[in-house]
């Protein structure tokens, strides 16, 4: 500060001789007063500077008569620092006086006069009143055309200040129009290497950085950066302005390193010709701070936000606009840490001062409602960050012209918010009433323009309309290509956009392609530790799990969670996410108890950085329901599942998608307990909303059709199974690209039906479309794939093909062999099916071997309960029955009885191990207890199925040969019709059970 503490040191000695030498009120003191107030204000220090003017403006009222010129300079000179102060109205009433005294005492074209209304009119700019201050900047302009050369000084400066509200105004073709009149004047007027021409080409550069033409902005800025370099001394803080401008522009481009070199060139300067505590240093701060948020180094961006605060707090009054920006500042670090409490109150108390100090209609005002509603979008209180979000509108829309980019984001935002909600409508309606402004007020290329077709791409993507949402993620990315440097973030997130569009259509190396292009920008632009970085394994490693791919997926999960531990907080929400996806890949990989402890890890996380009703919480009771549910621990499924569901029930609104998720979720745990009314209930309550939510192509709505189609399968409703299944294809067909594995599940589906009704060429048809698409969509030894083959194992098994369905089997197991951990409860499903066509094909002993496998591998894999090892223990009894090893089959049946009696399994797995011991009891002779199981399982039977399914034809058959064989011969007669006429109506007349049926029926008929 060199400079200016020699200058008032000067103005210091000459007050002390003229104290000494002239009357206490001589118009000299005065000068004196005034000169060392002037330079109290130049170092930051308003206090004093309003002390020393209003000495100075004391003596001029004493000395000089009431309307003297020299008393408006005085006015004006108090209400100079009060502008600076932020008191606006205090500024303005003083303005006003100086005006007055002016207009009366001078002439109507008085230069002085010009600079009254100039200062005025800065008032109402700082104010935001626009239209009041190009009226008054206008009036200035209108007295210096007349009252001055046309190439004077003041002329470029009156020019300079209209182009200035045109910027505001975001007219920026009217600002540059301007500001080049004002150049040309001072090219004439001044020498090329004047201050006032860099100020000039400083100017032109901060509306082609608001054009977000960068390359251009930095042209000038350098212009104007040279002439300071020559014109000034090395510590002026021009220059200072000069080094802190291209700083900005490489924080724009996200060339942070670039950035902070100038940023700290600057600071270096500030320093040195500053006073400590200068507001010019506190924004230095502030402006270094920026660029470590936007590096995600948040700790060191809170450093210098909180050394800015620091400054500001001594240098400023309490309600100065500053110290609202420096809150606001703070606040948007706790908000990216994702300390929302923390976040909300420093937004609130920026809120506060702007309050007090601004006009009701302030445009930053509007701002801070705008961040206070970004914070409650956050925490997921939509109907909160709407009010804040439409409170902001409304200034915006009595403030600011009508093609506004400000405007254009109210919009985008209140559309995001509706987004988040899945009002899918309305939020395509704001974000192109935000397009429509950013089309009129910016250039063809501006970033912003990018930003709004990837906002409408987003919420296509939700649609589920990949086409759309790609069509506009590649605008946006055309833009991006052409304005912004190779290696700019907002490249990243537009390949990394199209890359998600591609995962969803299921094209794994497509999505790779873009999200590993997407990486290396993330890699180059940014510190090794940003949260982006973070993201993005995060992306890759989800394609990765999506190609059942569980090493890879891990892998690249757990380099973003290492990231996201030394970079963010250690209850960030983002730190919870980490968890939450490495907790799904465990569960995909069948490790549970792993799964648990991930996602009850994020849970933890979750409790404590969100509040009670925040969406991301019932994701986590989801999940773990969700483990629970694979468990087959289905009221522990439950339980986590209503907590999720209470949650969404507050939190969003009554048709959003979540909600349709979480009925369905609850309705496939009734599935599995084999209560398919509930299960029904639940699933069609989830279809209702997602008909309203979502459209009518939407693939999410195949879903709910699919499930349903499961229960009626389940039930022998085939056609109405079918009928279902069937509109679920008819969805997929239009929503999904021809290779996509919904599809294929589809077709799957499909053919799993055909089966049931024995129509086996069908049913084969249908899975060999779906083994196609899986060929082609999915890596060789992706888990799906398996199914497939196992499908079409079960449907040759049910032929009688029995060479055949083991060739698919073998397939089956080989994958899944590669593909899963050891102890992956899918690993056991091929030995289970290699058990059941030894069995019959009368090979008992590899029979037993294969279900013996298959038991062994649940046994390690699902807890001691599960229903799967209940089913396993009865396949092994079956065997044993079957070589009439009775005393061990019924060990076996009773283990497995033992099981499915005490959890809530689906009663129709406990009715399946009643009749297998029921047949046991039957070929020991043992007829009473045999018929007493039989009788349990079809009381469960008939109870759970309908009248006419197949099933319940099996139950009928036994005991029709029950009946037979202890010479009951019309009841074994009753039964084996049973039997018939629901075989006759369900099954093809080629079906072996019918034929079976038929061969009991004649037995029994020739010994009546």
């Amino acid at each position: 500060m060199g400079d200016y503490s020699d200058q008032l040191e000067f103005y210091e000695k000459s007050l002390k001789i003229r104290q000494k030498a002239l009357p206490p009120n001589h118009p000299d003191l005065a000068s004196s007063y005034n000169n060392i107030g002037t330079a109290y204000y130049d170092m930051g220090d308003y206090s004093k500077a309003l002390e020393f003017c209003e000495k100075a403006h004391k003596i001029k009222e004493k000395a000089l008569p009431r309307n003297h010129p020299d008393l408006a300079t005085s006015y004006n000179n108090i209400g100079l620092v009060y502008n600076a102060m932020g008191d606006y109205s205090k500024a303005l009433e003083l303005y006003e006086k100086s005006c007055h005294i002016r207009e009366k005492a001078l002439p109507q074209n008085h230069p002085n006069l010009a600079t009254s209304y100039n200062n005025i009119g800065g008032v109402y700019k700082d104010m935001g009143e626009y239209s009041k201050a190009l009226e008054l900047y206008e009036k200035s302009h209108q007295i210096r055309e007349r009252a001055l050369p046309p190439n004077h000084p003041d002329l470029a400066t009156s020019y300079n200040n209209i182009g200035l509200i045109y910027n505001h105004m975001a007219d920026y073709y009217k600002a540059l129009e301007f500001y080049e009149k004002s150049h040309q004047i001072k090219e004439i007027a001044l020498p090329p290497n004047h201050p006032d021409l860099a100020l000039s080409y400083n100017n032109i550069g901060g509306v082609y950085k608001d054009m977000g033409d960068y390359s251009k902005a930095l042209e000038f800025y350098e212009k104007s950066h040279q002439i300071y370099d020559k014109a000034v001394p090395p510590n002026h803080p021009n220059l200072a302005t000069s080094y802190n401008n291209i700083g900005l522009i490489y924080n724009n481009m996200a060339e942070y390193s670039k950035a902070l070199e100038f940023y700290e060139k600057s600071h270096q300067i500030i320093e040195k010709a500053l006073p400590q505590n200068h507001s010019a240093i506190a924004t230095s701060y502030n402006n270094t701070g920026a660029v470590y948020s936007n590096m995600g180094d948040y700790s060191k961006a809170l450093e210098f936000f909180e050394k800015s605060h620091k400054i500001y707090d001594k240098a400023l009054p309490l309600n100065h606009p500053d110290l609202a920006l420096s809150y606001n500042n703070i606040g948007g670090v706790y908000n990216n840490m994702g300390d929302y409490s923390k976040a909300l109150e420093f937004y609130e108390k920026s809120h506060q001062i702007k309050e007090k100090t601004l006009p009701p209609n302030h445009p930053d005002l509007a701002t801070s409602y705008n961040n206070i509603g970004a914070v409650y979008n956050d925490m997921g209180a939509y109907s909160k960050a709407l009010e804040f979000y439409e409170k902001s509108f409304k200034i915006r829309e009595k403030a600011l012209p009508p093609n506004h980019p400000d405007l254009a984001t109210s919009y985008n935002n209140i559309g995001a918010v509706y987004n988040n909600m899945a009002d899918y409508c309305k939020a395509i309606e704001f974000y192109e009433r935000s397009h429509k402004i950013v089309e009129k007020a910016l250039p063809p290329n501006h970033p912003d323009l990018a930003t709004s077709y990837n906002n409408i791409g987003g919420v296509y993507y939700h649609m589920g309309n990949y086409s759309k949402a790609l069509e506009f993620y590649e605008k946006s990315y055309q833009i991006r290509e052409k304005a912004l440097p190779q290696n700019h973030p907002d490249l990243a997130t537009s390949y990394n956009n199209i890359g998600a569009v591609y995962n969803k259509m299921a094209d794994y190396y497509k999505a790779i392609e873009f999200y590993e292009k997407s990486h290396k920008i993330i890699e180059k632009a940014l510190p090794p530790n940003h949260p982006h970085l973070a993201a993005s394994y995060n992306n890759i490693g989800e394609v990765y799990k999506a190609m059942g791919d569980y090493s890879r997926a891990l892998e690249f999960h757990e380099k973003a969670h290492k990231i996201r531990e030394k970079s963010l907080p250690p209850k960030h929400p983002d730190l919870a996410s980490s968890y939450n996806n490495i907790g799904a890949v465990y569960n995909d990989m069948g490790d549970y108890s792993k799964a648990l402890e991930f996602y009850e890890k994020s849970y933890q996380i979750r409790e404590k950085a969100l509040p009670q009703n925040h969406p991301d919480l019932a994701t986590s009771h989801n999940n773990i329901g969700a483990v629970y549910n694979k468990m087959a621990d289905y009221y522990k499924a439950i339980e986590f599942y209503e907590k999720s569901h209470k949650i969404i029930e507050k939190a969003l609104p009554p048709n959003h998608p979540h909600l349709a998720a979480s009925y369905n979720n609850i309705g496939e745990v009734y599935y599995h307990m084999g209560n398919y009314s509930k299960a029904l209930e639940f699933y069609e309550e989830g279809l209702e909303i997602t008909k309203k939510a979502l459209p009518s192509n939407h693939p999410d709505l195949a879903i709910p059709y699919n499930n349903i189609g499961l229960v009626y399968d389940d039930m022998g409703d085939y056609s109405k199974a079918l009928e279902l299944y069937e509109k679920a294809h008819q969805i997929y067909e239009k929503g999904l690209p021809p290779d996509h594995p919904n599809l294929a599940t589809s077709y799957n589906n499909i053919g799993l039906v055909y089966k049931n009704m024995a129509d086996y060429s069908k049913a084969l048809e249908f899975h060999e479309k779906s083994l196609k698409i899986k060929e082609k969509a999915l890596p060789p030894n992706h888990p799906d794939l398996a199914t497939s083959y196992n499908n079409m194992g079960t449907v040759y098994f049910e032929m009688g093909d029995y060479s055949k369905a083991l060739e698919f089997f073998e397939k089956s197991h080989e994958i899944f062999e590669n593909a899963l951990l050891p102890n992956h409860p899918h690993r056991a499903l091929p030995y289970n099916w290699f058990g059941k066509i030894y069995r019959s094909m009368k090979d008992y002993p590899k029979a037993l071997e294969n279900f013996e496998k298959c038991l062994a591998i649940w046994k390690k894999a699902l807890p001691d309960n599960h229903p799967n090892v209940a089913f396993a223990f009865s396949n092994v009894g079956d065997v044993h029955r079957l070589i009439s090893n009775y005393e061990k089959a019924l060990a076996f049946h009773q283990i497995a009885l033992g099981i499915q009696e005490n959890v809530q399994c689906n009663p129709l797995e406990c009715a399946m191990t009643y009749i297998n011991l029921g047949e046991a009891y039957r070929e020991m002779k043992d007829y009473s207890t045999a018929l007493t199981y039989f009788e349990k399982g079809l009381e469960i039977r008939e109870k759970k199925l309908p009248k006419n399914h197949p099933d319940l034809a099996v139950v009928y058959h036994n005991m029709a040969k029950l009946f037979l064989a202890t010479q009951k011969y019309s009841m074994a007669m009753k039964n084996v019709q049973q039997g018939i006429e629901i075989a006759q109506e369900k099954l093809p007349s080629t079906h072996h059970h019918l034929l079976e049926y038929k061969e009991t029926f004649e037995k029994i008929r020739m010994k009546m």
